[in-house]
């Protein structure tokens, strides 16, 4: 009888991490028929383990300690070392989530000599986590390779050492070892049915594939990974943050405050305690970086509290950093910060925290300037300038240069830092990922533009801007467009440039004879008052046009962007360049702009590269109805009645994405959102669900001209001057000579009589833009704009020939 309750046991543990449910019926069968009849108590030794592997399966942690507890209790009562020792076993995994690595350590050195040589390999397989848990991977690596060593045919334990192994190899940038062991992994798992470990395996593709730079690829993974862990909330939970920490790493903060705003309390109810501090640790350094100092803090000092319980000394001073950047952010700087700054570069240099330290280090030479501690600051200048190169580095140089009064020098080391900058960047294709890994480039940009604002010279300042923009969103190159082409190419029309200096707004205006520039006003005046334009043009739209002070309002922002130039820009047509919250004004609306052309682009040479590409590209003109939009069939019908021979595809993601490869012309009518802090999940809706803008980096030949007929799809942030991200944006970064897409919502009626009147003027040779501003003249439909290049007829497809320069004008 008791040879048999074993045997049930330990058919139990077997059954527990593939059929979890299934083993809890199994073990508690077994604990209900020994509770009289063992009175060595091994059966129920083995029980409890069974129960508490299902249960950390099921995503209980504490129940799953407890059943471990109760085990070694009741092995050690009954002289059972090797059982005890399995039961520890188990309990080293679950004392690891639960936020206690370093004692799960101790744990395994006290259970590996009544262990068994494969039974000592498993164990190595649950160290492994936990080294990995105290950022020990080169150490976790190993316990795995002698894992696979020594476990022969133990499939499931050989699945987790693969698994375990690829993970610790993504954090030390060993990406293809990584993706070998995660696909062996897999293959393991759905050989032996193995479901959950497949789906673990699979969970962390979307880590791996943010790691090396491949979002588009990552984000399709995360679609897929969520779906199948919708059962695991735990496991789900730590997949979003294993791919919010990717995410943190290429500059996409949104993105992962996104995921992390999900995991985090899914991780606090499962009392997963150590991937929880890791999650409150990122999600306080996504919440700094997109602007919250206050939520920062407190997600940094609860991060602080359970590292330091948990003894992770590695981690403890990012967090003691994010606090001190959040206090920079909230208040004046005083001499106690100041110090309290240079001793936590000292902890993060001695915790391995390199890049993290020299940038802390430079914002204490910052502090100490601000408190006028010129020998500290230039102690710490001098410290950086000479421990390069990296961007760092070049600040440093730049400022003490500028401070010597070398405003050449200065230039010349600014200049060299964005071009280290813009050739890392260029190794990502994808154009929205490009845009945000230069952000380590902003502080030196800034630099720049200071400099060249000081100098009181409209062209030097479009150059440094230019500069900029080229390495955010262009080639990728600190170049600036020759501003005599620049002037030729503009003809009648105007361009005017708006730059952001901290907290004021300037703008270049250039015309055919004179670069200009303009000091404005305060750049929290003009973003506030886009705000409560875009609020009044939304309640018009809901209130059916009834929006008191909307007139007042756009009369404000006029004066507050274009008062002092006003005069000189007359009639003319306008391209317009914004900057941070302007990308969200639709310009037209201004009551100066009424009837003129306007092009918004992403920069002077971003315009001037649309003006190159004259031809449109043969393809011919392709309509789309999407679900939902009440006139979107009647909008399909009019575009293929405007432009004869248009053909209509069906609103399914992969024909129009084939389609969007193929046309020269591309009408979406259908409903579109806008993802503010994520502008990647920003999509446009299908019959088979939503077109993101991710979607989109898959397209060789995108259409020259895009009408995105659907609400908000021209919005746009812009982590960088110089690439808006969204999916106008996308689209033009991909190619698109121009797109027309609406910045506000727009009723479904009257956006079929503003597009009706639109298409008839494209079909008889009118421009986008002129279109456009026609049609919005003759409707009093508001709410589109045209963005990129909108001065060449579709209709005519007429080539221009124009020569590229290179100069640069400083």
């Amino acid at each position: 009888m008791i040879i048999d309750a074993v045997a049930a046991a330990e058919h139990a543990v077997d059954l527990s991490s593939r059929a979890p449910t299934r083993a809890l019926a199994l073990a508690r069968s077994v604990l209900r028929h020994v509770s009289v009849g063992d009175p060595h108590g091994e059966a129920a030794v083995i029980a409890y383990r069974a129960l508490a592997v299902a249960a950390r399966e099921l995503g209980d942690l504490p129940l799953a300690e407890e059943h471990l507890r109760q085990a070694v209790s009741l092995a050690v009562s009954a002289d059972l070392p090797h059982r005890a020792a399995q039961a520890r076993l188990s309990l080293v995994h679950i004392r690891t989530e639960l936020g206690h690595p370093q004692q799960a350590l101790t744990i395994a050195d006290a259970a590996e000599p009544h262990l068994t040589p494969v039974e000592v390999a498993k164990l190595g397989v649950h160290r492994a986590v936990a080294l990995a848990r105290l950022g020990r991977y080169a150490e976790a690596v190993g316990h795995c390779d002698r894992a696979v060593e020594a476990l022969g045919d133990d499939v499931g334990f050989l699945a987790g050492a693969m698994l375990n192994r690829g993970l610790a190899r993504v954090f030390l940038g060993e990406f293809e070892a990584a993706e070998a062991d995660l696909t062996r992994c897999a293959e393991l798992a759905r050989g032996a049915g193995l479901d959950h470990v497949l789906t673990l395996a699979e969970g962390n593709l979307p880590f791996l594939a943010a790691r090396r730079g491949d979002l588009p690829a990552a984000f399709t993974a995360y679609r897929r990974a969520e779906s199948s862990l919708s059962g695991y909330p735990e496991r789900l939970a730590t997949m979003r943050c294993d791919l919010a920490e990717a995410l943190i790493s290429a500059h996409l903060p949104g993105e992962a405050r996104v995921l992390l705003d999900l995991a985090v309390p899914e991780l606090a109810a499962a009392g997963a305690n150590i991937a929880l501090a890791e999650a409150r640790l990122l999600l306080a350094q996504a919440e700094l970086h997109t602007g919250d100092p206050h939520l920062a803090r407190q997600s940094a000092e609860r991060a602080a509290v359970d590292l330091a319980a948990q003894g992770r000394t590695v981690l403890a001073p990012l967090a003691a950093e994010i606090l001190l950047r959040a206090r920079l952010m909230l208040g004046p700087p005083s001499g106690e910060l100041l110090a309290e700054l240079l001793l936590c570069v000292e902890a993060l240099d001695a915790a391995g925290h390199r890049q993290v330290s020299r940038a802390l280090r430079f914002a204490a030479a910052e502090v100490a300037l601000q408190l006028g501690a010129r020998p500290t600051a230039d102690e710490q200048l001098a410290h950086l300038a000479s421990s390069g190169p990296d961007v760092v580095t070049r600040q440093a140089t730049a400022l003490r240069r500028a401070l010597a009064g070398d405003r050449r020098g200065a230039f010349a080391a600014v200049r060299a830092g964005l071009a280290e900058v813009g050739a890392g960047a260029t190794a990502f294709e994808d154009p929205m990922l490009r845009a945000h890994a230069v952000r380590a480039g902003e502080p030196l940009a800034r630099f720049g533009l200071a400099l060249a604002l000081k100098t009181g010279r409209g062209r030097t300042l479009l150059a440094w801007t230019e500069r900029w923009r080229a390495v955010a969103g262009g080639p990728g190159r600190p170049v600036a467009p020759d501003v005599d082409e620049l002037c030729a190419a503009l003809g009648d029309a105007a361009l005017v440039e708006f730059v952001r200096h901290a907290d004021e707004l300037v703008a270049v205006v250039v015309t055919r004879d004179r670069v200009a520039l303009r000091r404005l006003c305060p750049f929290p005046a003009a973003a506030e008052a886009t705000v409560r334009l875009r609020y009044g043009l939304r309640r018009a739209h809901l209130l059916d046009g009834r929006a008191p002070g909307l007139a007042g309002e756009a009369a404000l922002l006029e004066r507050l962007l274009f008062g002092s130039m006003r005069g000189r820009l007359g009639d003319r047509p306008l391209v317009i360049v914004p900057t941070g919250a302007l990308h969200t004004l639709p310009w037209p609306i201004l009551p100066m702009n009424a009837g003129r052309p306007v092009t918004v682009a992403a920069g002077a040479a971003a315009w001037l590269a649309g003006r190159r590409t004259r031809a449109v590209r043969e393809g011919g003109v392709v309509a789309v109805a999407g679900p939902g939009l009440r006139c979107a069939e009647a909008e399909a019908d009019m575009v293929g009645s405007c432009h004869p021979g248009a053909e209509r595809v069906t609103a399914q993601r992969g024909e129009v994405l084939a389609a969007l490869d193929r046309a020269g012309v591309v009408h979406l009518a259908a409903h579109g959102t806008f993802a503010p802090r994520s502008p990647l999940l920003s999509g446009i809706d299908l019959d088979d669900g939503p077109l993101m803008a991710y979607d989109l980096l898959r397209l060789r030949t995108p259409p020259s001209l895009v009408v995105l007929s659907a609400c908000d799809t021209g919005m746009a942030r812009a982590p960088a001057d110089g690439a808006p991200l969204g999916l106008a944006g996308t689209f033009l970064s991909l190619g698109s000579q121009c797109v027309v897409a609406s910045l506000v919502p727009v009723r479904d009626e009257e956006t079929l009589t503003l597009m009706t009147v639109f298409h008839g003027l494209l079909a008889t040779g009118h421009p986008p833009a002129r279109a456009l501003a026609m049609a919005s003249g003759k409707t009093g439909v508001a709410g589109f704009v045209c963005f990129g290049y909108g001065d060449q007829p579709v209709a005519t497809g007429r080539e221009e020939s124009v020569t590229q320069l290179d100069q640069d004008p400083t």
